[in-house]
């Protein structure tokens, strides 16, 4: 697990196989919120690496060392199948290994990523919505490309209810609107290019009297970014939280990231998004269905309560995608 999205993504999955008895290792990156996670979720995990930062010699030079260290770790343990979400390193070591793999991801253009994980990888695994000719130029073709539909978070969410408390631990004011912000993923090398909408997003909210808005910062400088303003109406979480909770508790969530936006989604949740680089398939045939807004301006947000009960959910049974997932087991 190289990102905190992963925790959420394969929770379901590990409970499933370890409850018919199949035996599950699980190695993480330090990155983000994704050892802290796995701690609030209870997985015990070996953690190998951490992210190499802005510069791409940094990022080089971690994944060297991390598939150095994934080796030595996965030898001679006689694994039968490796997953990952996005996590070339894995798919690599897996192949150097013998081991069949199947990568999983659901934005389709983050090349250098997929360019070393999707060849690598017995089987890649992704939502219908991402067009099948995109993925041509990472070797994914049928039968290694498999699609299912909908969204992944329609999967680990069907069996979700929100925990109530998550706002009372926030001192959130529950007659205040209640937005959720999540800033853009500044370190990863497909979204190079800086965006003013979000911090122009938190300074508007920030103001607002009627607000209490929630920022779930990625890294430490998106942390340290949001307490210098010092503003009236922000809350900005210690720790990683019960997102999912917040999302579905929230009014509207502002992301200029991916999953959290597909998660409001998810729940029927209104969502905007300031992503700033290049939408995938995903994004756009939710914007295409209205249940995701492009934002340009922090001015248009429709800020009003909503009446506290969930939108149309779609769950789909995580047994399903795992099968996708096994199924290099079945050559």
């Amino acid at each position: 697990m190289t990102a905190s999205a992963h925790v959420l993504v394969f929770r379901p999955l590990i409970e499933r196989l370890r409850a018919r008895g199949d035996e599950v290792e699980i190695t993480a990156r330090e990155y983000a919120q994704t050892l802290q996670l796995l701690e609030l979720h209870g997985i015990a995990a070996e953690v190998i690496g951490r992210h190499g930062g802005r510069s791409r010699l940094g990022k080089l030079r971690a994944m060297q060392k991390r598939l150095r260290a994934l080796r030595r770790w996965g030898r001679g343990r006689d694994f039968d199948v490796a997953l990952a979400h996005g996590s070339h390193e894995l798919t690599i070591t897996a192949r150097r290994l013998g081991i069949p793999s199947s990568t999983t991801f659901d934005y389709e253009f983050a090349w250098l990523q997929h360019q070393l994980g999707c060849r690598a990888a017995t089987k890649v695994v992704v939502p219908d919505a991402i067009p099948a000719e995109r993925l041509e130029r990472y070797g994914a073709r049928p039968p290694k490309l498999l699609q299912y539909p909908g969204l992944k978070e329609e999967y680990y969410l069907a069996d979700f209810e929100p925990e109530p408390s998550v706002l009372d631990a926030l001192a959130v004011d529950r007659a205040r609107v209640l937005v959720v912000l999540r800033p853009p993923p500044d370190v990863s090398l497909y979204h190079r290019h800086s965006n003013p909408l979000f911090p122009q997003t938190v300074d508007f909210l920030g103001r607002h009297e009627d607000v209490h808005a929630v920022v779930l910062p990625r890294t430490d400088e998106q942390r340290a970014f949001v307490q210098s303003l010092a503003l009236p109406s922000i809350i900005l979480p210690e720790r990683a939280v019960d997102a999912q909770s917040l999302i579905a508790l929230a009014d509207l969530v502002v992301s200029a990231g991916g999953t959290m936006n597909r998660e409001a989604a998810a729940l029927g949740v209104p969502v905007y998004t300031t992503y700033g680089g290049r939408l995938g398939g995903v994004d756009e045939e939710l914007i295409r269905l209205g249940r995701l807004k492009p934002l340009t301006d922090p001015r248009a947000l429709e800020l009003h309560k909503r009446d506290g009960s969930l939108g149309e959910r779609v769950r789909r049974d995580p047994m399903d995608m795992l099968e996708l997932l096994l199924s290099p087991l079945r050559g």
